[in-house]
């Protein structure tokens, strides 16, 4: 195998500032975009989403996104305040942030989803069986096929709280969320 000696290399990259034979910035270029996909591009960077509560805690939008969140919660009653039995312990929780926009590059909506982190569970005591409701490509791409030959109208949508629906038989105990308070430092959630 051949060693290139970086002297030798041209002077145009020699001086490049990242220091390698082949930055992509010679390779890789923005100027076909269509102008409106540039915009759509500086619109979907300029919102940080938060990786941590306490990043956006008190920021309006997220706090009103969190708030939805619990009320999708209370609505369908998917879980209880109440005191954690004794030999039970709660699995945390944590928010994760999405910011979603339109397909022409506008805000839709400030995202806000409450997840438990299930990784704490013991299976046989938290848990008896998993299930992911997922669906491979090949299916989704066979259904767009038969849709298209047919000219069925097609509509997109975003499931809220699809997890919602599902029964649970074991008891699932979850600390309170981060930002929510109750009257009773002792209270969990029973989902």
């Amino acid at each position: 195998m051949k060693t290139t000696d970086p002297l030798s290399l041209p002077h145009r990259l020699q001086d490049d500032s990242s220091g390698m034979p082949y930055p992509i910035a010679n390779y890789v270029t923005c100027t076909n975009f269509s102008v409106s996909h540039k915009n759509f591009l500086a619109t979907i960077t300029k919102i940080k989403e938060p990786k941590f509560y306490n990043e956006e805690a008190r920021d309006p939008q997220w706090r009103a996104a969190m708030e939805e969140d619990i009320r999708a919660f209370e609505k369908n009653k998917r879980w209880v305040l109440q005191d954690l039995p004794k030999g039970k312990k709660p699995i945390s929780c944590k928010w994760v942030y999405r910011v979603k926009y339109n397909s022409d590059g506008t805000l839709q909506q400030y995202k806000a989803r409450l997840v438990i982190r299930g990784y704490h569970q013991i299976e046989g005591l938290d848990y008896n069986e998993t299930f992911a409701p997922v669906a491979k490509m090949s299916s989704v791409r066979c259904f767009l096929l038969v849709a298209i030959t047919r000219q069925w109208e097609l509509h997109q949508l975003d499931v809220n709280n699809a997890f919602l629906h599902g029964d649970l038989d074991e008891e699932v105990y979850m600390k309170l969320p981060l930002g929510f308070t109750c009257s009773s430092p002792t209270k969990v959630c029973r989902l």
